[in-house]
């Protein structure tokens, strides 16, 4: 019997019940076993309702006035869906213990059947069983939740059009909001009519769904603007139209970097983003004129800068998320000069696993998850 105390010492019981004898002999099997078990009294279900939440149990008489069959369970329930109920019932209602426990109770007793112990067990059991539906419901809803996860991403993410182009790409999308599936950091890659290819990374300044939604529509216009085959000095004002025009704070800007690619030779606006990274042949970062990220100015240019990268190149581009870590030297962030040495420590792991391992290795050098949300896009040729 002292098996049972350390699992139920200090529990809080409710007991339901409207005959004072039936009360006093619960109260004394409960304290004869384990006097640590407090026990409150309410005479009707209305009365129970008021002191929910707040008790670990509740043994409900079902035969209390005022209520007919399982009415003052569902009442309970109704009130507390996360109640631990045992009900407590006649001789001549164990029907009704058993529909009860359908109906959402954890267990029954039979009065006159149930000694101190029995009672113990019972508020015991009740109270994992809840406990363990619980946590089962909790799974079920995290489960949801990853698999809605795995459909938005497939929806918000791209998937790169660069089939006919020398060019190969890799990417890489880490949201740093807690259980959310994309924050406002984008990106793309898309061959063009003319047969060149352009591509995109950008992040939108703040945390939310309603920056994520601006990243995702922000994405598919730029893609939309391309394969339009809109000039490519217009691309940048477009986009900043349809940002002014979508976003819901008139302060929200975005940093952007798009590439052209034809052959080796890659053409480079930045609006306030970290530039590409030239991996070959050695990690290098590009240094392109940087422009006022879109939102900012409404009249403005991004003066494009012309660098000729080399045969059998690769160009790494990726937002902030990935660099405002902690980094090696005390007091200092990881930035750009940090994320070259990584590269430059991993230069032989294989193109598809690098955006990951960059990743892995910049949380090490943090001490932890990175707070940002973090994309990568590896582009290389293949020719």
């Amino acid at each position: 019997m002292s098996r049972d105390l350390p699992e139920t010492a200090g529990q809080r019981v409710l007991l339901v019940e409207d005959d004072p004898g039936d009360v006093f002999l619960v109260q004394e099997l409960l304290a004869e076993v384990d006097p640590s078990v407090r026990v409150s009294v309410a005479q009707s279900v209305p009365a129970a309702i008021e002191l929910l939440p707040g008790v670990d149990c509740v043994l409900l008489d079902l035969n209390l006035p005022g209520s007919s069959g399982l009415d003052g369970l569902r009442e309970l329930l109704l009130a507390d869906p996360s109640a631990a109920v045992c009900v407590l019932t006649g001789l001549d209602d164990e029907y009704l213990g058993i529909a009860a426990v359908g109906a959402g109770a954890q267990d029954y007793l039979v009065k006159n059947k149930a000694d101190g112990a029995v009672l113990i067990r019972a508020i015991r059991y009740a109270v994992e069983r809840r406990r363990s539906e619980a946590s089962m419901v909790r799974l079920r809803e995290e489960q949801l939740v990853a698999a809605e996860s795995v459909r938005l991403e497939r929806g918000l993410l791209p998937n790169l059009l660069l089939e006919g182009s020398a060019v190969h790409g890799r990417q890489f999308y880490r949201s740093g909001r807690t259980r959310a599936v994309i924050g406002g950091d984008f990106f793309d890659a898309v061959r063009g009519p003319s047969g060149t290819v352009h591509a995109i990374i950008g992040d939108v300044s703040g945390h939310g769904p309603d920056e994520a939604a601006l990243g995702a529509l922000l994405r598919v216009s730029w893609r939309a603007l391309v394969l339009a085959g809109v000039d490519e000095p217009q691309v940048l004002p477009k986009l900043q139209e349809v940002l002014v025009s979508e976003r819901h704070e008139s302060m929200l800007f975005t940093t952007v970097c798009t590439v052209v690619i034809e052959g080796s030779r890659v053409l480079v606006r930045s609006a306030g983003h970290p530039p590409p990274i030239s991996l070959k042949p050695g990690p290098v970062p590009l240094r392109p004129r940087i422009g006022v990220p879109l939102g900012v100015l409404t009249d403005t240019k991004w003066e494009p800068q012309t660098m000729e990268l080399g045969p059998g190149w690769s160009l790494l581009l990726y937002t902030d998320g990935l660099i405002e870590g902690r980094g090696p030297r005390p007091n200092e962030l990881l930035w750009q000069e940090g994320l070259v040495e990584l590269l430059a420590e991993e230069r032989d792991v294989p193109p598809a696993e690098l955006p990951a391992r960059l990743v892995e290795r910049a949380e090490e050098t943090n001490g932890g998850p990175l707070a940002d949300d973090v994309a990568i896009l590896l582009l290389a040729d293949l020719a």
